[in-house]
């Protein structure tokens, strides 16, 4: 294992940030400074950062159903309740992937394991997550595909993967962007609110009948099957054509560039 995923195995950061730490010299094997990305600890080896000893960590994986009003954060003087005011104390220095605002519900994955983060998050992996989306009112008859031709948000193109209309108020959507609050902002562009968000499914983890509020440790078969779905681009390409539910598709580019200059 190298250096980089050694020290983002043990959770005190992510592959990228360890890279940092390496190129910035604060990472020291055996007492000598290590800038070598390609250097691999052995059992006996000694890897401090900033002079403290990095020791590897079990990995700890668990998925909690987010209720509503409760924050992703650690600590907030302003703020009652977070996400960690649900779980034991020993779970306290897990991190969260991929934030769910105050007002959205359901899956949250907490992990120590910096790797796996990162493999959740990173853009280049395009890690579906699901969400069931209440509108403030009936949806429009186009809604559907103006989510997937998408807006500007943030200088950048902010579109839905999948959307179906389950009911006149009800949608089923399909993220691999992760663009802050993206569901709710790109509603609001079209004249719609979002009465009720919850997300139902991360990559291959779903809630299935976890309770609201409740949490339990991810298996043995979940853990493993998360890299193999997220290493290459292919499969995921693949897995568009494959699904529960029929789902409206994102247009032609050609279309695409035309609503783009009419906006």
């Amino acid at each position: 294992m190298r250096l980089n995923r050694f020290l983002a195995a043990t959770g005190i950061t992510s592959r990228r940030g360890a890279d940092e730490l390496i190129a910035a010299g604060r990472v020291t094997v055996n007492g000598k400074p290590c800038t070598d990305f390609h250097f691999q600890p052995g059992p006996t080896d000694h890897v401090k950062v900033d002079g403290k000893l990095i020791h590897q960590r079990a990995p700890v994986h668990i998925l909690l159903n987010k209720p509503r009003g409760f924050v992703c954060t650690r600590r907030d003087p302003h703020i009652m309740d977070t996400i960690y005011d649900l779980l034991p104390s020993e779970f306290s220095s897990l991190a969260y992937v991929g934030r769910l605002d105050a007002q959205s519900e359901g899956l949250l994955l907490l992990t120590n394991d910096g790797e796996l983060t990162q493999r959740l998050t990173h853009p280049r992996f395009k890690i579906e997550k699901e969400y069931e989306v209440v509108l403030d009112r009936a949806a429009s008859l186009d809604l559907a595909q103006r989510l997937l031709r998408g807006v500007l948000l943030d200088g950048k193109r902010a579109r839905a993967k999948h959307a179906q209309q389950i009911s006149p108020k009800r949608f089923r959507i399909v993220l691999e962007q992760g663009i802050n609050r993206q569901i709710r902002r790109m509603l609001e562009c079209f004249g719609f609110h979002a009465r009720k968000l919850v997300r139902m499914r991360l990559g291959n983890l779903r809630l299935h009948d976890l309770p609201r509020g409740k949490w339990r440790y991810l298996s043995v078969q979940e853990v493993c099957v998360i890299p193999s779905k997220t290493v290459s681009s292919t499969r995921t390409e693949r897995s568009r054509h494959r699904g529960s539910f029929k789902v409206a598709r994102r247009d032609s580019s050609a279309f695409a560039r035309k609503d783009d200059e009419s906006r």
